[in-house]
């Protein structure tokens, strides 16, 4: 007679889901810190028994070449492109699931940062800043694309990896760093309404500091348009690279992050 932990066991292997997390960041990495983002995904991708793939140059060559060139200035636009492609091309190669992770998200609560069973998923972004004309804080609720995740047969990806190809071809005017990436998420989504991750967030420079200081107006307005408390986060390398924050910084609040599991 086949005991019930047996049987336990079979259905357990039937119902697994193929997963593949992946990541890209040239190299070496531009700031320290960078490499304790990295580790959480590779850990917490272990933790899940999910396949993990880390890509270097190599990332680029799903895009065509007039639009690296036309993006050559602002390679972020040209990378929003590249993970939507590779994201594609390993549905086709069989992978149930996959997901991409920018290389500056940090997974601070494994436990707790467990993915939904959904078509597709998008990150969470409330973002905390002052009003140019008031200096009053304002939060600005959004989706994000540093954390993606789609399954097989989703009608999402294809459409979403089709509109941003085409709008960067036809597009003949300067583009912002956000182009395809949050700006044409966030347009999409306030139509339709994307399924959201909402334990996968993004933290502006002043939340940042607020959660190194213990506490602030900024994190208490985060905390109250946030709909869930974070088990991840990313952390905006672009804020580092504009001076408006430093890599102490970043490296303070992944500690707190670490060590509290809540944001």
């Amino acid at each position: 007679m086949v005991s019930r932990l047996v049987i336990n066991l079979y259905l357990k292997q039937e119902k697994a889901i193929n997963t593949l997390v992946l990541q890209s960041h040239r190299t070496p990495l531009p700031s320290p810190w960078l490499d304790a983002c990295i580790e959480s995904v590779l850990s917490w991708s272990v933790l899940n028994d999910f396949e993990y793939r880390f890509m270097g140059d190599e990332f680029f060559d799903v895009v065509p070449a007039a639009l690296l060139e036309k993006t050559a200035h602002l390679k972020v636009i040209a990378t929003d492109l590249a993970r939507l492609k590779w994201l594609q091309h390993f549905l086709v190669q069989g992978y149930d699931r996959v997901l991409w992770c920018d290389a500056d998200f940090l997974v601070f609560n494994p436990a707790m940062f467990q993915l939904p069973n959904l078509p597709y998923a998008l990150g969470r972004e409330v973002w905390v800043q002052q009003k140019a004309d008031s200096g009053a804080l304002k939060a600005y609720k959004k989706v994000h694309n540093a954390f993606l995740m789609f399954q097989q047969g989703n009608a999402f990806l294809d459409f979403y990896a089709d509109s941003a190809e085409r709008l960067l071809a036809e597009t003949t005017g300067p583009m912002p760093p956000q182009f395809i990436g949050p700006k044409l998420l966030t347009a999409i989504h306030n139509v339709v309404q994307c399924p959201v991750l909402e334990n996968a967030g993004m933290l502006s420079p002043l939340v940042i500091r607020d959660l190194v200081a213990g506490g602030g107006r900024a994190l208490d307005l985060f905390r109250q348009k946030s709909p869930e408390r974070l088990a991840a986060a990313n952390l905006c390398t672009s804020m580092t690279a504009a001076g408006e924050l430093s890599d102490d910084e970043v490296t303070a609040v992944i500690e707190v992050l670490v060590t509290n599991r809540a944001c």
